[in-house]
């Protein structure tokens, strides 16, 4: 199955000169939407993952049924004020501003194998975060996986020495 059949290709969206990657095709095809988490999950137990964290909030639409699948737990990675427990948070910039990503102080164990999924890697900016906030809880992050990566954008630059799944590129 050509996984990238089910990517749709948007010119000029959000602004001119920009080509939207929509993975909502992918989700809405059962086979693909399968076949895209079982690949991921693969991956996942090569790298003897153990809890899986998506950031907000299509981290969380590939995160989750990798985790259901291996059996493990999954932790949402969220913006600043959305977690209602104590949390840790980091700041990461945006391309036009900044942001605050956060995660409850009790969603990692330390020494816990952490396999981190997002729907693309672009910049890396949310994806370095992320690994920041489930190092500081002193989790080991064994991979990031993604859908969809960003070439162009550079991305890796950022997250350069984790290992990184993207089943398709653009």
């Amino acid at each position: 199955m050509n996984l990238k059949d089910y990517i749709a290709s948007i010119p000029n969206y959000p602004q001119e000169g920009v080509i939207f990657r929509d993975i909502s095709p992918l989700m809405g095809d059962g086979a693909a939407y399968q076949e895209a988490t079982n690949q991921i999950v693969k991956y996942a137990k090569e790298r003897g993952a153990e809890m899986v964290v998506g950031p907000e909030a299509r981290g969380f639409i590939i995160g989750c049924p990798v985790a259901y699948e291996l059996g493990i737990g999954f932790a949402p990675a969220r913006k600043k004020g959305k977690l209602p427990r104590e949390t840790i948070e980091v700041d990461y910039g945006l391309e036009y501003g900044k942001a605050t990503l956060t995660l409850h102080k009790d969603a990692i164990k330390p020494g816990q194998k952490v396999i981190i999924c997002d729907d693309l890697l672009a910049t890396g900016g949310t994806i370095a975060a992320t690994i920041e906030l489930v190092e500081q809880l002193g989790g080991e992050v064994v991979g990031c996986a993604f859908l969809v990566e960003l070439n162009e954008l550079n991305g890796r630059e950022k997250i350069e020495g984790y290992d990184i799944l993207a089943l398709m590129d653009f």
